[in-house]
């Protein structure tokens, strides 16, 4: 029994030997340059020819990349929409944004002709094409309770889809205004 495991030991410690041996003398190749030429950037990476051409393949039939006019270079939402919503909300302070995951957060505000309410609003962007059901408003509200503390309060239903309609309205200028140029 004690043979066994001396032996299992010896295994082991041959096989932890052979596996760092392993990682001895590596080293790291980069590829030589000309003198004077700059390193690829990743646009120019990411355009490079693939064994599928130049698009790459396409197998559920969808629009390639950048055909629906405003997917936005740069970011991960549609460009009309993200601006229509920094446009529409911007009187109000931002806590957060982030254009890759097209949330929008903002800091709590309070109205001046309403000192004793205050709304946080989010913002989600859910598609790369300008569509009515790209966007997503969630409106948060708070009154001043006795005490001075703030507490949740109901909210009108249709204030988020208002808020919808108008960065909607708003993204639609943008891209007729882009059109047009």
């Amino acid at each position: 029994m004690a043979s066994k495991a001396r032996t299992t030991a010896v295994f082991a410690g041959l096989a932890t030997v052979l596996a760092l041996g392993a990682c001895q003398g590596t080293e790291t190749v980069y590829p030589k340059r000309n003198p004077g030429e700059t390193a690829p950037t990743y646009s120019q990476e990411r355009e490079r020819d693939t064994i599928f051409g130049p698009g790459g393949i396409n197998l559920f039939g969808g629009k390639k990349k950048d055909e629906d006019g405003g997917g936005g270079g740069g970011i991960g939402v549609n460009s009309f929409l993200w601006r229509a919503s920094l446009d529409t909300i911007g009187f109000m302070p931002l806590a957060s944004a982030d254009p890759f995951g097209g949330v929008i957060i903002t800091d709590w505000f309070a109205p001046p002709e309403t000192p004793n309410e205050r709304l946080k609003l989010t913002l989600y962007i859910l598609d790369r094409n300008l569509r009515s059901d790209g966007i997503k408003v969630a409106v948060f509200r708070q009154v001043r309770g006795q005490g001075g503390a703030w507490v949740d309060a109901a909210v009108d239903p249709s204030a988020a889809m208002r808020l919808e309609e108008s960065v909607l309205t708003r993204a639609r200028q943008l891209r007729q205004a882009a059109i047009e140029k």
